[in-house]
């Protein structure tokens, strides 16, 4: 079954310069009662303008992926580390029982547009940590690329049945979704700029998700496309009372 998520289920939040689209990617299935799907809590698609600062704040059970496609912040955080985050360093903030972090959005990176990803961990009150990763290169064209997940085969860790993949398509290749870790698995295909048609009807463009389970349809880039595979474990263990990627019914 393949499920398209369009724009209009969105959340939009603006203030001043900070801009978000809110996905909560349950709330196709209203009958599940959980805003999230399984492990996949919450997706925030932000464009703000430099000189932004986000001043401290907490987070809690939660583990948090900034992936920028442009722009530049400068991250600070309670437990010591202090970095600058772009579309060539990934940042996996597993926030576990209690952490605060400032973002400062640099004039020298220009308006940054991204996303903010808050997906479940396996259980509540973990201990807090940061990673950081840096990136070969801004895109990888055609080819699914390994970003974040559980196994050491991913560069950042998640704490979960989760796993995050990345890849650039060129207008008129085709691309399938790579083998599922597991059985049980379902796919969550974001379209972070671009249009993509899925199959033989589906047309899903910028800011638009396809949910896939049980089928492997083909995706064509209509035009040069970025995307997001995000990949859960349907019956996975989770804690879904995290400060942002819990439950909100």
């Amino acid at each position: 079954m393949v499920t398209k998520i369009d724009n209009t289920i969105k959340y939009g939040k603006q203030h001043g310069g900070f801009g978000i689209q809110i996905l909560y990617p349950g709330l196709i299935r209203p009958q599940l009662n959980d805003t999230g799907f399984s492990t996949i809590g919450r997706i925030d698609h932000a464009r703000i303008t430099p000189g932004t600062i986000i001043p401290m704040h907490p987070h809690r059970d939660d583990e948090i992926l900034t992936y920028l496609r442009s722009g530049k912040v400068k991250h600070l955080d309670s437990e010591g580390y202090t970095d600058i985050i772009s579309n060539l360093k990934l940042m996996m903030m597993n926030a576990g029982s209690s952490y605060f972090h400032e973002e400062r959005v640099l004039e020298e990176g220009g308006v940054l547009e991204g996303l903010q990803i808050f997906i479940r961990p396996e259980t509540g009150g973990l201990p807090p940590q940061v990673q950081f990763y840096d990136l070969s290169a801004i895109f990888s064209i055609n080819l699914w690329r390994k970003i974040a997940g559980n196994g050491s085969d991913y560069p950042l860790q998640i704490r979960s049945n989760t796993w995050l993949m990345d890849l650039r398509l060129e207008k008129g290749k085709d691309i399938v979704l790579p083998e599922a870790p597991f059985k049980n698995c379902a796919f969550l295909f974001y379209v972070f700029e671009g249009r993509i048609n899925v199959g033989d009807d589906m047309e899903i463009r910028t800011g638009e998700s396809a949910l896939i389970e049980h089928e492997n349809p083909t995706f064509r880039a209509l035009e040069v496309s970025d995307i997001i595979l995000f990949i859960t474990k349907t019956d996975a263990v989770r804690f879904d009372e995290g400060m942002y990627s819990g439950n909100l019914q």
